[in-house]
């Protein structure tokens, strides 16, 4: 049998607020049903437990949001509340450096209440990466062993800076926090695939992530996936695209070893959320 199949970028539909850009952006991807239907729908936790099922998935990772600027509003007490009492559902929490005096202290708090990850957007709350005033936060994530994912690369939404997004910056996290698990969102998208590719073949820690990104373009994107296929994670950035289950039929049709394949759907991120 093999590993379970780990969606590791799920986003709730539900938004305190959003970006205006970012909900007209979900709507058109999901044009054919009436919003109001699909809103209602998947903020129910056992109709997107449902939904992940039928769609291939065994465990999904919940991110919460707190990008004001940008994107909007996911509060992690939402997050912690739709996945309670589901046991497919992973929540990852959001920590705002612009908003949060004590990084290390919440993220210890974040933890304690249930929480296996953290999520950090950089391009949406506009800081570098490797800001030193994030060093105590990034302290707490390794002695918590928990994995942080960074949003690396491209968007299209109205008030994102690309500049943030640049994966370079997590090579001084990466040296100076050894043990601390790196995840590369959207794995450097659009400028910087090879700057994602290579940080994660020269350090241990760091991990690529490829929401977003088509999988049927992986291996133009990744020309030499399968030398860090170990090092490579699924996720699908939903409801950013249409249907969760055709990604992960893409996937099994790349031209990859099935060792890999089934690296890259579950087997590296069981391992790195400690199922």
């Amino acid at each position: 049998m093999g590993s379970p199949v780990i969606d590791f970028h799920l986003h709730p539909v539900h938004y305190e607020y959003y970006g205006e850009s970012t909900l007209n952006w979900i709507k058109t991807i999901h044009a054919e049903k009436k919003w109001e239907e699909f809103y209602a729908s998947f903020r129910d936790p056992n109709y997107f437990v449902q939904y992940l099922k039928t769609s291939g998935i065994d465990y999904g990772v919940v991110l919460a949001e707190l990008s004001h600027a940008v994107t909007g509003v996911c509060t992690n007490e939402y997050v912690l509340e739709f996945c309670h009492g589901q046991e497919m559902l992973i929540p990852f929490a959001s920590i705002n450096p612009f908003t949060t005096v004590n990084m290390a202290k919440e993220l210890q708090r974040l933890v304690e209440e249930g929480f296996r990850g953290l999520k950090m957007y950089p391009t949406y709350q506009h800081f570098y990466p490797n800001d030193a005033s994030l060093y105590p936060l990034y302290s707490r994530a390794e002695e918590l062993q928990i994995p942080v994912m960074f949003h690396t690369g491209s968007s299209v939404f109205e008030g994102a800076r690309l500049k943030y997004g640049d994966p370079l910056y997590l090579d001084d996290v990466a040296v100076d926090f050894p043990k601390m698990k790196i995840v590369l969102v959207h794995g450097g998208r659009g400028f910087w695939y090879d700057r994602a590719y290579f940080l994660a073949k020269l350090h241990a820690n760091v991990y690529v992530e490829i929401a977003g990104l088509p999988p049927r373009k992986l291996m133009h994107y990744f020309p030499e996936l399968e030398k860090i296929g170990h090092k490579v994670i699924f996720g699908s950035d939903w409801p950013g695209v249409k249907e969760i289950k055709q990604n992960v039929h893409d996937i099994r049709q790349l031209p990859l070893s099935e060792k890999v394949k089934e690296r890259i759907l579950g087997g590296t991120a069981l391992t790195l959320l400690n199922l």
